[in-house]
């Protein structure tokens, strides 16, 4: 979707995390061309003014991190008046075994329980659609509910990775199928960029031979963040059923138009969903905010 394509947006706010660089800088800049009010929400405050110095329409930077509940929670709480979109798009991957400020492990703790512990503080304000990007590499990711946290067994980056993004998928199903059991109007969609050139993999500091090498081999079909970041705009504003999944159309996802998209096994299994939000609840202390009973899993 070109941005000429997409409707007009004046008058509505957009939240953006990790909108500093990247496919997160270009959907900013897009849906602030288009007329939104776009609010960059960033790990360095310094990076988002720069990146914000590069989109018309005055965007907001406010500092997010998601790695540390109470900066989700100081974010949601300090946030001015409604937010039409949100874009849960900040996301890493790889790098050795690290721990999120309240002790989770980081890339589950960013990519899945920093956004889940957002979108449900922000809910009651947000008034069209919950967009979550997820990734072509959930296919092989599962969870383990029994060390989500990879605390006894041998630390595996991509498999942690995967995992984040399974939990992605099982979020924006969940929350689509709280949302219309409450009568809310609001809608959750989910979108992946194929494989695309940007610097997602900053956490890998010191990249093997073999990551060298798969770099190079991703980059021979890697589109640019432009065209990564075309799925995240579709889901964001064309007309889509609830729990829409938008990725490329070419090349087995990897590049090409936005189109929809199907999921793995694991990614439909509506039981694991409803498991993954009840502890993704006890891990972040936050609630879906809409009623008080969860509708029965069918």
């Amino acid at each position: 979707m070109l941005p000429s394509e997409l409707p007009d947006l004046t008058g509505r706010t957009a939240v953006v995390t990790g909108a500093n660089s990247g496919i997160g800088l270009v959907t900013a800049r897009v849906l602030s061309e288009r007329g939104a009010q776009v609010v960059l929400a960033v790990r360095n405050p310094d990076k988002g003014e720069a990146a914000a110095a590069t989109i018309a329409g005055r965007p907001q930077v406010r500092a997010l991190d998601l790695a540390d509940l109470s900066s989700v929670r100081e974010f949601a709480r300090t946030l001015p008046g409604p937010v039409d979109l949100l874009i849960n798009n900040a996301g890493l991957s790889l790098g050795p075994l690290s721990r999120t400020t309240d002790g989770f492990e980081l890339q589950f703790g960013t990519n899945h329980l920093g956004h889940f512990a957002l979108t449900n503080l922000l809910l009651p304000r947000i008034r069209d659609r919950v967009v979550t990007v997820a990734s072509l590499g959930h296919r092989i990711g599962s969870l383990d509910f029994s060390d989500l946290q990879w605390e006894s067994r041998p630390y595996r980056p991509n498999a942690a990775y995967t995992q984040s993004k399974l939990a992605n998928l099982l979020f924006a199903s969940e929350l689509q199928r709280r949302l219309a059991h409450a009568g809310s109007r609001v809608i959750s969609t989910a979108a992946h960029p194929g494989i695309s050139s940007t610097n997602l993999m900053r956490a890998q500091e010191k990249p093997s031979l073999g990551f060298r090498v798969e770099r190079f081999l991703v980059g021979l079909v890697a589109h640019s963040a432009e065209g990564g970041a075309r799925p995240t705009l579709h889901a964001a504003t064309a007309d889509l059923p609830g729990d829409s999944y938008v990725g490329p159309d070419r090349l087995w996802g990897m590049r090409g138009a936005p189109t929809l998209v199907g999921r793995s096994a694991r990614a439909r299994d509506a039981s694991a969903a409803r498991r993954l939000w009840e502890v993704s609840e006890e891990l972040t202390g936050t609630h879906f905010p809409l009623d008080t009973t969860a509708p029965p899993v069918r």
